[in-house]
């Protein structure tokens, strides 16, 4: 394999597939990128048997190709060497004794390669009727859902985002056990297939650092145990989380008690001070008490003081709440509205407290009380 190449195109594509390599260290070949070269491009492929990516440059932006093959090298160097050259033409060269040959008009490198059999199949298969969304409405899914998840690995299940997709409708959930995210999402009408999978938080969030804020679209091909995701040059696999999702649907009511509508920023904002005086031992626990149409939110830490924030607030009817939560689940729940006016739901200081944009049923998020009335 021989090739010259400007940096820049390199180095762009490098930087998707250094997200695949592990940083555990079991298996060296998986700190590895794998360089394909064929007369349709080069691919670079990366795993660490729960993702893998891997990134096509096509032969138009491949600046001299003298001969075509494959090799296995070390991803952080590789990287690293990439990155750090200038904006220029670099060559690269498979020599004798299994080493790489990195060059540019004033800098030289070797680097020992590895055996290409030893590199893991990366079994990037596709289905003929994938699931189609643009990546903006991808990574805003993952936006209003995946802070919910659990960082804990005692319930393993928990620690994905649950996709479950009936009837066109693509609804994805997330929790730890103390909140709730779910957010829905309208598929095409060709879309008849069932499917119900757990995609790790860990995958979705690699997957977020690659997807553009733009209207191209994102392709999602499911089978049994993995997930492939398909777009722009890059195809993404990851493995799904095996086990039962939490039936969720039963956990939000049909009726509320008492429904408020209030001002997004300066409900955010007030919690954001009160959190100021609540700390993570004590669950950063924050009083919400309702007066008219006034609601009072107040913390304290009694060693260094108490906070009090007052802001208006429309309700639907003269029900009064008195009510504690943990400011941060609070906080990120609004944040995930994205929206100027929120709702919030109460059936009592010890039922679960239902946020929501009003003009908006798809997003929906639920946060258990602390009892501290």
């Amino acid at each position: 394999m021989k090739f010259s190449i400007n940096q820049d195109i390199l180095l762009t594509h490098l930087n998707y597939a250094i997200r695949g390599i592990s940083t555990k260290n079991l298996r060296p070949i998986l700190n590895c990128i794998k360089f394909e070269l064929t007369e349709e491009g080069l691919n670079l492929m990366s795993t660490d048997n729960e993702i893998a990516i891997k990134t096509f440059i096509p032969k138009k932006d491949i600046y001299h190709i003298d001969s075509y093959g494959e090799i296995v090298v070390s991803g952080r160097y590789i990287y690293e060497i990439v990155r750090k050259l200038p904006d220029e033409l670099i060559n690269l060269e498979e020599v004798i004794d299994s080493k790489l040959y990195i060059t540019t008009s004033n800098s030289s490198f070797t680097l020992n390669c590895n055996a290409a059999t030893e590199f893991p199949d990366l079994e990037l298969e596709f289905n003929q009727n994938p699931i189609v969304l643009n990546q903006k409405v991808f990574k805003t899914i993952i936006n209003q859902t995946a802070f919910a998840a659990s960082p804990s690995e005692t319930r393993p299940v928990l620690t994905g985002i649950n996709f479950k997709i009936e009837n066109g409708i693509m609804e994805c959930t997330a929790t730890d056990s103390y909140r709730l995210a779910v957010k829905k999402v309208h598929l095409d009408s060709g879309i008849t297939e069932k499917s119900n999978i757990i995609i790790p938080t860990k995958s979705i969030n690699e997957l977020y650092k690659l997807l553009n804020d733009d209207e191209d679209n994102l392709e999602m091909h499911i089978f049994g145990n993995k997930v492939i995701f398909r777009f722009d040059c890059i195809t993404m696999l990851t493995r799904v989380i095996s086990g039962t999702y939490p039936d969720t649907s039963k956990l939000i009511p049909d009726q509320y008690e008492l429904t408020m509508t209030v001002d997004s920023n300066d409900f955010f904002a007030a919690i954001d001070r009160a959190s100021l005086l609540t700390n993570e031992s004590d669950k950063n626990t924050i009083k919400l008490q309702s007066n008219g149409d006034q609601v009072i939110i107040s913390s304290n830490i009694p060693e260094i003081g108490n906070v009090e924030e007052k802001i208006t607030v429309n309700k639907d009817n003269d029900s009064e709440i008195k009510i504690a939560f943990n400011s941060k689940f609070m906080m990120e729940s609004i944040k995930a509205l994205e929206s100027e006016e929120i709702e919030l739901k109460f059936n009592g200081e010890i039922k679960p407290i239902i946020i929501k944009n009003p003009e908006n049923d798809d997003v929906i998020q639920l946060i258990l009380p602390i009892r501290t009335y």
